[in-house]
């Protein structure tokens, strides 16, 4: 016969498992109505699925990082365009408009908030137009049960199978079930699970992966609970930084 403190360690270890299952990649944004499971623990959130980063109409721009290098042509206005890199903090300078703040916004957003910056004092119905010229920020942390972890670059079409594969794919302890990926939203920091034999086999849509993402790969037999996923989370952020970045 089970003592107490088994039949609640039990119980508690199923109720667990069970909401984690249910975290399955759906496609679908992020879970907010009865049904849909949402677990959140300190600044981490488990939900269905990852919605696109905040600022990318969607997920159309990709988003924009420390570190990336853009063109900015002001039309007929040759004198205000220029090469920028965004710095550290996230932010460049630009002449008459000052420190503008990219880190995090689409191309096509920070096209229109610069048109509003030079239109409000200085130009009539500017036309701005912005190119990505180097994408250094634009990469992936991939983790865990993969045949090689690293950094990696991303373009806007790169998928979660994509990014498994640029890391050379699953180990054979790997469990394609336990696939998290993590993202930040605003100022929160979501993860999700999907299961990579499901999205293989065409059941489930294979989600698009953004500039600073984290995958992270749990092996076969391992009981992932939110807190496993914090400290995975913090291990691949401590590798990440001791990684050379694979082009």
């Amino acid at each position: 016969m089970l003592t107490i403190s088994r039949l609640l360690l039990a119980t508690f270890l199923s109720v667990g498992l069970l909401a984690l299952a249910s975290c399955g990649s759906s496609g679908s944004p992020v879970a907010t109505s009865p049904g849909q499971a949402e677990t959140a623990s300190g600044d981490l959130q488990l939900v269905r699925a990852l919605p696109a980063p905040v600022n990318t109409a969607g997920g159309i721009d990709q988003p924009l990082l420390p570190g990336d290098v853009l063109t900015i042509d002001v039309f007929q206005a040759e004198q205000l365009s220029r090469t920028v890199q965004i710095d550290s903090r996230g932010a460049f300078s630009l002449p008459l408009v000052g420190p503008v703040n990219a880190a995090g916004k689409g191309i096509r957003a920070l096209e229109l908030e610069l048109e509003q910056l030079y239109g409000a004092r200085y130009l009539q119905n500017p036309e701005v137009s912005i190119f990505l010229k180097e994408s250094s920020g634009q990469r992936v942390t991939v983790d865990g049960e993969v045949a090689k972890a690293g950094l990696y670059p991303v373009s806007p079409g790169t998928t979660l199978l994509d990014a498994i594969a640029l890391a050379g794919g699953l180990r054979e302890i790997a469990d394609q079930r336990k696939v998290y990926v993590y993202r930040a939203f605003g100022e929160r920091k979501l993860v999700a699970n999907y299961d990579v034999g499901t999205i293989r086999d065409g059941h489930a849509e294979n989600p698009r992966i953004y500039g600073g993402d984290v995958v992270v790969v749990f092996r076969s037999q391992s009981l992932v609970a939110i807190n496993s996923l914090k400290e995975a989370l913090g291990l691949s952020a401590r590798v990440a930084t001791g990684i050379a970045a694979i082009p």
